[in-house]
């Protein structure tokens, strides 16, 4: 097989990547991983993963320079000193704002999913058939079924942890022993659960995380430092996970500064040839050429390289025959709750930094209950002490404000809302030839907002937590509605959406684009609707599925 020539290749190394190329090489495919970004070596490069926030020179805080030269990252807590050269620079990687969308990106081996939040659903039947139910955008065309094992194959492998709760609109997974709720959760949710009368749970956060041992990797220290890299592979990413497994079939090529401008689409076959690579450090071009291609580079990128290709035969780009190509962009809204003293646990403590907190999943629009807008939220929290960096007010000064920092401060629990944001078509990506990114090549313009329905829902998104502080006996409870701009979720969506009519979607119930079947995409893009929870897990199984189908279809020779 000639050097540019692979059975695969796979466009992107984060989450989805990763899980491609791991797949698809244990299949036995030869496969090219391409990342636009450099390389990150596991533990090698995780420069600071051991390194503690006063070690920095500002505290792993911020400076004004920092800010200058990241105005979109310096939006919310990306822009930091711990971790910025994990972050792609605003500077190199500009885009148009229509209207303000906060885009968070990571360039090189591993992608976000070295700094995701690694928190880690799996959806419900609710979410699969919800635009069906509501009349809203387009149906699934695959429903819980269809994807039930893929997730049991992914956790397994990925690692999970959580706890059975055998709730129906959050499905349990297959688990590793549980993270534990500290005592005031735990008295918490033993009140939300009496008062309203199980309807209403707090949970452990399901995440990422090992807490049993999986070859290859040890188990979470409990250190809270997961945003440095992790030396110890105690949570899932790709350079913990997925790249090790690729790497040892010894069928991989990784090829890191790899910018792929287009797909190679051939019009005679109607199927693509390959891509096209800008090597980012060169500025060279290559062309590489394979039997199937994944486009995993995240919702965005996939959609960018999808509109640059085969704009010979359609001019808004590969797969934009339906046009839907760009459109239904979707994100969670959160930023929105409540938060509160607690009073009676002063003797409590806990040891360690979970690096997880407590989980209320959805309770709204379900079981016959109706609100005035459509679908639902859950909440992500925690209860802990203030520590040594606490203010003390009465206390500013001497040695009784010694005394009083030498002890842990008083218990707050508090929680922010993810909510669910409808896939409007009007909201949409496309791209702004007239502005240039470092490398010469168009850039994306953002047109997206939330609305009516979502701004409804933020009501009680706030509003609720409040109640549910107050009958589990919280005092001074302070309510928050923070500014939330599309984007700050960091869970862009729906770029490339699945269907079951080429005339609504970009891709069929296998992620394969309707106008060329040999080039699947299985990132944020392919999403129909947006669920309230995390999607990451879901992107591990729509990519498993889809490598599992791509490859009995290579050996049926269907592509």
């Amino acid at each position: 097989m000639p050097d540019n020539t692979f059975d695969a290749i796979v466009v992107g190394s984060g989450i989805s990547g990763g899980w491609a190329a791991k797949e698809l090489c244990e299949k036995g495919l030869k496969v090219l991983l391409l990342e636009r970004g450099r390389d990150l070596v596991h533990i090698k490069d995780y420069a600071d993963s051991n390194k503690p926030s006063w070690d920095y020179s500002h505290r792993g805080g911020r400076t004004q320079k920092m800010i200058e030269e990241y105005p979109v990252l310096k939006r919310d807590y990306p822009l930091n000193e711990r971790n910025l050269d994990y972050w792609a620079k605003d500077s190199e990687c500009p885009y148009t704002e229509i209207k303000r969308f906060d885009w968070y990106r990571g360039y090189h081996v591993g992608g976000r999913s070295l700094m995701w939040g690694r928190q880690s659903y799996r959806w419900s039947e609710f979410d699969f058939e919800a635009n069906a139910k509501d009349g809203i955008a387009i149906d699934w065309p695959i429903r819980y079924n269809d994807i039930k094992d893929w997730y049991t194959y992914v956790e397994k492998f990925a690692g999970i942890q959580g706890s059975v709760e055998n709730l129906p609109q959050l499905p349990d997974s297959h688990f590793l022993p549980a993270m534990e709720l500290n005592v005031v959760e735990k008295d918490v949710a033993a009140r939300i659960k009496k008062y309203y009368d199980n309807k209403r749970t707090l949970i452990i956060g399901r995440t990422a995380h090992i807490t049993a041992k999986i070859p290859g990797r040890e188990l979470c220290q409990y250190r809270d430092m997961c945003w440095n890299g992790c030396p110890f592979g105690g949570y899932f990413s790709t350079q913990s996970s997925t790249l090790p497994a690729a790497v040892a079939t010894n069928n991989l090529k990784l090829r890191p500064f790899s910018i792929v401008t287009e797909i190679i689409y051939d019009k005679d076959t109607q199927k693509a040839k390959g891509v096209k690579v800008l090597d980012a450090e060169t500025n060279q071009t290559y062309e590489y050429y394979s039997k199937i291609v994944f486009l995993c580079a995240s919702s965005f990128n996939s959609a960018w390289v999808l509109m640059n290709s085969a704009t010979n035969i359609w001019p808004d780009g590969l797969g934009s025959s339906s046009g839907e190509l760009g459109h239904n962009v979707m994100d969670h809204h959160f930023r929105v709750g409540a938060d509160g003293d607690v009073e009676g646990f002063d003797d409590k403590y806990y040891f360690g930094y979970r690096p997880t907190g407590f989980y209320i999943p959805r309770f709204r629009n379900l079981f016959g209950e109706k609100r005035d807008y459509i679908r639902g939220f859950g909440y992500q929290g925690s209860a802990s002490r203030q520590g040594w960096s606490r203010e003390v007010a009465e206390l500013n000064i001497g040695a009784e404000l010694k005394d009083a920092l030498s002890e842990p401060g008083p218990w707050r629990i508090g929680a922010t809302a993810f909510g669910e944001m409808l896939p409007y078509h009007e909201n949409r990506i496309f791209l702004d030839k007239s502005k240039k990114d470092k490398w010469g090549l168009p850039v994306l313009a953002m047109d997206i907002e939330i609305k009516d329905n979502e701004k409804k829902m933020r009501v009680d998104m706030m509003n609720d937590m409040k109640e549910m502080l107050e009958v589990s006996g919280i005092k001074n409870i302070k309510t928050n509605d923070n500014l939330y701009a599309p984007g700050m979720g960091i869970h862009e969506m729906g770029t490339a959406r699945m269907g079951k009519d080429k005339k609504t979607s970009v891709l069929n119930a296998h992620n394969q684009v309707w106008d060329c079947k040999n080039v699947f995409v299985t990132d944020g893009a392919c999403m129909v609707s947006a669920s309230c929870v995390n999607p990451s897990l879901t992107y591990m199984a729509m990519t498993a599925r889809a490598a599992n189908f791509a490859v009995s279809e290579l050996k049926k020779k269907n592509l």
